[in-house]
């Protein structure tokens, strides 16, 4: 095959903030290639997150991706929440002036871009393994990668880095100019899929003595379920017998309610940290998604943070195209770390007031309990929880 040798806009990663660019990128007349280091089986494999806030979705579909999701994904209206036997269901469209969420898992965002790119868009090359960023200070910055056993140099405009926190883009950045600001939480989730339908309609999100356990789904006859579990964790010391029992207990409430169980297909456990590179710029190259920030999953912030990322440079980089104006670019990080540190924020708030740490005491228990009793009874605190939730607008 021909490898590019420039582009305008050279793309680290192929996950969803990569290819989501590409794709506005191209509506936009820009040419760009999308470097990715695997091949196009495992990144269609990928499990992430399922929860897109309503922004995510409305960019989905203004750029044609949204087809497949309007037809498969899931429109939540509420979520509720379980502590001390008691549930309580937050109306997110009451509480937001008619925002709510919809369940489509990032593997099927993947695979609707990926269809997308191929069918009539920028170059996406798999495999091609990015080896280093060169000229970020200059004014034609270069990738290096391998391809097929040997390497090429991309010469770009601009590189963006969705290749993740361990990602030679965000390597890139001189130590002198980059701080990282990082946060990790003693304790980890154990997260499976269970091949039996959700047992309820909208997520659930418990706090109980023994930990946290959230029920959710992926599709209407597959259940998506996490425990909290302490760092460190086997999957195989959790048979399933045990996970529904840990499910069962964690979720419990005052009223005739059953679990579903059915077989589990895949277990794995997740480890739970925060994380703030900035600034998110420097020179010509620019970061995007995990390569800039990681968020515990409590939130359900990871994708659409890096939706906002993309959707935010993407204009930057259209307005640059049309008028030659570096306004909106210039701002490109400020204007990102202002939502990213709310969406911090806010995973973090909800990881703590739900989540049992190992050296807690009942006096933190109980602070955790009146928190939870204060959405409850309070609209204003509802509502924040429930704005926050659904996704700030996008700017």
């Amino acid at each position: 095959m021909t490898h590019p040798r420039h582009t305008t806009v050279g793309i680290i990663g192929g996950g969803p903030a990569g290819l989501l660019l590409a794709r506005l990128l191209h509506r936009s007349g820009i040419d760009c290639v999308v470097l990715e280091s695997r091949d196009r089986a495992y990144v269609e494999r990928r499990q992430r997150a399922g929860i897109l806030e309503q922004g995510t979705v409305e960019v989905l579909r203004a750029c044609g991706a949204g087809e497949r999701m309007d037809r498969a994904g899931l429109v939540h209206d509420g979520i509720e929440l379980r502590w001390n036997r008691r549930a309580h269901r937050l109306d997110l469209p009451a509480l937001t002036g008619g925002r709510r969420v919809m369940v489509y898992a990032q593997t099927e965002v993947v695979k609707d871009l990926i269809a997308l790119q191929l069918a009539d868009g920028a170059p996406l090359l798999f495999g091609a393994q990015a080896l280093a960023v060169t000229g970020a200070d200059t004014g034609r910055p270069g990738i290096r990668y391998r391809h097929q056993g040997r390497e090429h140099t991309l010469t770009c405009d601009y590189v963006v880095g969705c290749d993740g926190f361990h990602g030679v883009a965000r390597q890139a950045l001189p130590e002198s100019t980059r701080r990282t600001y990082t946060r990790s939480y003693p304790y980890s989730w154990l997260g499976v899929l269970a091949e039996v339908p959700p047992s309820h309609d909208e997520l659930v999100y418990a706090h109980s003595g023994r930990g946290f356990a959230l029920f959710s789904m992926r599709t209407p006859t597959v259940s998506r379920l996490y425990l909290q579990v302490p760092n460190g964790t086997d999957p195989a010391d959790w048979p399933d017998d045990r996970i529904w029992d840990e499910l069962e207990a964690r979720g419990a409430i005052d009223a005739p309610r059953k679990l579903a169980r059915g077989p589990l297909t895949a277990k794995a456990v997740l480890p739970m940290r925060s994380s703030v590179t900035e600034p998110m710029r420097y020179g010509r190259v620019l970061l995007a998604g995990d390569a800039a920030h990681i968020v515990p999953p409590t939130g359900a912030k990871g994708l659409n943070l890096a939706v906002a990322d993309v959707t935010v440079l993407a204009r930057a980089l259209d307005r640059l195209h049309r008028t030659g104006s570096t306004e909106l670019l210039d701002a490109y990080s400020d204007t990102c770390l202002r939502r990213v540190w709310r969406a911090e924020h806010f995973s973090y708030f909800m990881t703590t007031a739900l989540h049992t740490a190992p050296d807690q005491s009942a006096f933190d228990t109980r602070l955790q309990l009146a928190q939870l009793d204060r959405i409850a009874g309070s609209p204003h605190a509802a509502a924040e929880l429930a704005e926050n939730y659904t996704g700030l607008p996008l700017p």
